[in-house]
């Protein structure tokens, strides 16, 4: 479960940072608006993708998926791809615990 979960997380923050262009090209977000938000998402992806190790790190990988989808107030288009990029989140969750579960002998 632990690569797929850094495979998303890592691609937010390609996602995010083509929506940062888009926020100072196309809705005229003020530069630095647009790249505190940007970086501060980007920060809790890294901090998320850092943590899966020892568990902690999918919690902030939820807080991750919300402030991707509150990006959307920067640009609106990013609401589609928060929540796009959350339900492969939930999948990725969710589907990863009954494969590890599975493999370790459980009922799914």
């Amino acid at each position: 479960m632990r690569p797929a979960a850094m495979s998303v997380l890592i691609f937010e923050i390609l996602v995010i940072w083509l929506a940062f262009i888009g926020m100072l090209q196309v809705e005229s977000i003020h530069l630095g608006i647009a790249a505190a938000a940007c970086g501060v998402v980007t920060v809790l992806c890294l901090a998320a993708t850092a943590g899966l190790r020892r568990g902690w790190g999918y919690l902030v990988g939820w807080v991750a998926q919300v402030a991707i989808i509150a990006l959307g107030l920067l640009t609106p288009w990013m609401y589609a791809m928060g929540i796009i990029f959350a339900l492969i989140w939930v999948t990725c969750v969710v589907l990863g615990r009954r494969i590890e579960k599975h493999q370790q002998g459980g009922v799914a």
